[in-house]
């Protein structure tokens, strides 16, 4: 068996390792460095399509502010306009009823009670109530009590109602005018 373990020859004078040069290790296209004054060009152009974004995306803001403060002022101003539609049929009739000229007490009191039942009508169809608290416990809340007077009724019992209140939704729009019962002392 021979030894086919070859030795490495030392490099002399002429044999030099030779380095690639600058040339040879690029075999591929050339990478250069941008310059300074190009990259700051670069972010200058990035920062001016940044900063027209951000002034389109504000006035969009601003048109759709401007937008949504239109529509509340119209839903303001011309919130009631179904009730008032619905009461111009109540006030026709009323202006029927006063326009005629061989009308009866009987044909009068009839009138204006189709009248009274058109406008209940209309208050029910837009969630209008009516507080008549006769009888009931005082509630601070939906009652406004203008005097106490004593009574046979149990304390603090509505025992006449002056004035009707009225409900919107659930909510007291005004308080029904009432009489409530004191207790009685004897003395």
């Amino acid at each position: 068996m021979q030894n086919t373990h070859h030795e490495p020859v030392p490099a002399g004078p002429l044999q030099e390792d030779p380095q690639p040069t600058a040339t040879e290790q690029d075999t591929g296209p050339a990478e250069v460095m941008p310059s300074l004054e190009a990259l700051l060009k670069q972010a200058e152009l990035a920062a001016q399509e940044h900063h027209d974004a951000w002034l389109r995306a504000k006035a969009e803001a601003d048109n759709i502010r401007r937008r949504a403060q239109a529509d509340i002022a119209n839903a303001h101003k011309y919130a009631v306009e179904n009730f008032s539609s619905a009461l111009l049929a109540v006030k026709d009739s009323l202006e029927a009823a006063l326009a005629s000229d061989n009308a009866t007490i009987d044909n009068l009191k009839s009138g204006v009670e189709l009248t009274l039942k058109q406008l209940n009508s209309v208050f029910e169809k837009f969630n209008l109530a009516e507080i008549n608290p006769m009888g009931q416990k005082f509630d601070p809340h939906r009652h406004q009590a203008i005097s106490t007077v004593e009574s046979d009724a149990e304390p603090n019992t509505v025992v006449q109602v002056l004035q009707k209140g009225y409900l919107l939704n659930d909510r007291v729009i005004r308080p029904a005018m009432v009489m409530v019962a004191k207790s009685s002392q004897v003395q």
